[in-house]
């Protein structure tokens, strides 16, 4: 066998490769004579074909399949209600070791889910008592409804700083108080008629179009910005801007450093450091997870006996006041659908409602692996849709599911969604009877909690990452992350969002297309960009289209190919080596194509064939065989010039041009 080594530009994917003698390529690529004829699909009619596209698009999980074995009428009605309320399939089973291990769970999160309500309440620049009352009903339904047995329901602090940020920027919560918690609630209503209308339509896959890297930098961003609006608490200053930007926040913190209460801070500090250490003995001894999560209550506790125990010398430091007692009133009054504030409260309602989906199926999911079940996202989407809509009309704001209490929550032992109903039944008692023990409670001490929840999200280890692996995701990141904390959390999220519909339509409208050589001692072709040792085929390029062709591509796809060709064509020159004769276009990896596309690839053809080239396709999986048969395609390329495979196609051509030398 002769050979040769060439050199070539790593530009066009190629590498050190070489081209063997046409007489040794067949002996060495030709096992069999036999050429295998490529099939086309069955014919579906367009309802079977129209039915078939909408169960994969919408409902790829099967949801309903075990209702489908089920031979009577009663058993079949008992397996949707199981499926519609996911309470119905443990709750059967339910016993009283069960209860002991929710129960315990269930006070544990308790004691994390109080001091976090009322701090996440001020975040969002609500009535403490907003965040107990957001603790108490969207559980219950949760209960019902949802298909996750470790998701703890309560307000979260990324949705919260986002609902006050966004609505404050338009409303002030201090100027105008009733007219903020109207709006506040009626944005949680557009949240959950959202979420919930995903859910129902099962188009959760749009929620996925925020990628990981866009909220790691929009989470670690407003993560900052969270934390330097807890200042305000921190320091005790009366006069603070009600912009989140980062510079207007730490502008308004140095401009009133004579409003700094040295008390405020030394009791901030000293608790904010006890935090720390009930945070680290908790992760170097993870059985003493206790310490860490009722850690929050304690400091709530203790400061509050600090305040009443010390009252004359106390009185600088800001505390939370009379917390109304009683159950959740009624809102549905107050929400306002007919108002010049309409699109505000929509704007408001479609972000928060999504970035809340997304921590709550996040979380929900998370959970389930380590205990090896699985949640439906699109029931989640309704379960936490429908509680918050139900929690608009009771005084609550935006929930879902959070990373902290559901943590605590699995911690704890808890088996089933039961460990909710006993976390609101502690809520109910403290709205109920405890809420004058909060009068003397520090502002300070809610800002501290708020700090330690939020500070655990800046993962500065991501941007790392992604820089290494992904730079466009790594943009994502550092665009979500520098908008929100410069310009504004909305714009910060929109750019980030932008962003990553770009990455997913560059490979779209710039799809990958390979050289291909033969893998010597194989059957195999593979790029030679890859593999050094894949050798070209004389007189044959081999591409392989890497993408489906849509109108978007087929420009790029024509302009490319025939620059490969170009390419390839000066390089034979250049190095006095055969010319091209064929052209074979590898399509295993053509997923789809439209009318566009097959024009495309037949505009290809013609021009190819008046420079004399040959043109053939290899392996045009199903979809796709059957349009350019429809299309009448497959009769002018001849099917003489579609094989089953590459291999098939280098040794039949090959073939050929031997016996034509």
């Amino acid at each position: 066998m002769t050979g040769k080594v060439e050199s070539a530009d790593e530009e066009n994917g190629d590498i050190e490769s070489g081209y063997f003698s046409i007489t040794a390529t067949a002996q060495e690529i030709q096992k069999s004579d036999e050429v295998h004829k490529v099939p086309l699909p069955q014919n579906k009619r367009t309802f079977r074909a129209l039915k078939h596209w909408s169960g994969e698009c919408f409902f790829p999980d099967d949801p309903l399949h075990n209702v489908k074995k089920q031979k009577t009428v009663t058993k079949k009605a008992l397996m949707v209600l199981q499926y519609l309320f996911p309470v119905l399939i443990w709750g059967s089973d339910y016993s009283l070791e069960l209860l002991k291990s929710d129960a315990i769970a269930g006070l544990t999160i308790a004691s994390l889910a109080i001091p976090q309500g009322i701090s996440y309440a001020k975040l969002a620049y609500l009535p403490p008592v907003y965040g107990l009352y957001s603790s108490f009903v969207p559980p219950l339904i949760y209960l019902v409804l949802g298909s996750s047995r470790d998701l703890a329901v309560g307000s979260s602090s990324i949705v919260s700083v986002v609902l006050g940020s966004m609505i404050s920027e338009e409303v002030s919560p201090y100027e105008q108080p009733e007219l903020y918690l109207k709006l506040a609630l009626t944005a949680t209503f557009f949240a959950g008629a959202l979420q919930a209308s995903l859910g129902l339509l099962r188009l959760g896959f749009i929620v996925e179009f925020l990628s990981k890297p866009t909220l790691a930098g929009f989470t670690g961003g407003a993560a900052i910005i969270t934390v330097l609006q807890q200042l305000k608490g921190l320091t005790g200053i009366n006069h603070f801007t009600t912009k989140t930007g980062f510079l207007p926040v730490v502008l308004s913190v140095f401009s009133h450093m004579s409003e700094w209460n040295s008390r405020t801070m030394a009791m901030g500090f000293a608790f904010l450091a006890f935090l720390l250490l009930t945070r680290h003995i908790s992760l170097k001894r993870p059985k003493l997870y206790l310490i860490s999560a009722t850690g929050p209550l304690i400091s709530v506790i203790i400061s509050t006996i600090i305040i009443y125990a010390f009252r004359p010398a106390s009185q600088t430091i800001q505390t939370v006041g009379m917390l109304e007692e009683g159950l959740n009133p009624p809102s549905i009054d107050k929400l306002l659908f007919k108002s010049s504030y309409l699109m505000l409260t929509i704007k408001t309602g479609i972000i928060t409602g999504i970035l809340s989906l997304t921590e709550g199926i996040a979380v929900g999911r998370t959970f389930a692996s380590l205990k090896d079940y699985q949640i439906d996202g699109n029931k989640e989407m309704m379960a936490i849709g429908i509680m918050n809509i139900a929690g608009s009309c009771s005084s609550c704001f935006i929930t879902t599911g959070s990373f902290s209490r559901s943590a605590v929550n699995y911690n704890s032992g808890s088996k089933t969604a039961i460990s909710n109903l006993v976390m609101a039944s502690v809520v109910l008692i403290t709205m109920m009877f405890l809420m004058p023990l909060f009068y003397y409670t520090p502002n300070v001490i809610l800002a501290v909690t708020i700090i330690l929840a939020v500070v655990g999200l800046i993962d500065f280890k991501v941007p790392i990452k992604l820089w290494k692996v992904d730079k466009i995701d790594f943009i994502a990141y550092l665009t979500a992350f520098i908008g929100v904390l410069f310009i504004s959390v909305p714009i910060g999220l929109a750019i980030a969002v932008g962003i990553s519909v770009i990455k997913i339509l560059l490979p779209v409208t710039r799809p990958n297309i390979s050289i291909m050589g033969n893998v010597l001692g194989t059957q195999s072709y593979r790029s030679l960009g890859q593999y050094r040792d894949a050798k070209r085929v004389p007189y044959l390029l081999i591409l392989s289209i890497e993408f489906p062709i849509y109108f978007a591509s087929a420009v790029y796809l024509q302009d490319r190919i025939l620059r490969w060709v170009r390419e390839e064509e000066e390089r034979a020159l250049m190095l006095k080596e055969n010319g091209i004769k064929c052209v074979v276009l590898d399509m295993s990896a053509v997923t789809a194509i439209d009318i566009s596309g097959i024009d495309a690839l037949l505009e290809i053809k013609k021009a190819l064939n008046n420079r004399s080239l040959q043109v053939v396709l290899a392996n045009p999986i199903g979809e796709v065989a059957n349009k350019l048969f429809i299309s009448e395609a497959w009769e002018k390329f001849g099917s003489d010039n579609i094989y089953m495979n590459v291999a098939e196609a280098v040794a039949a051509i090959t073939k050929l041009i031997k016996s034509q030398q």
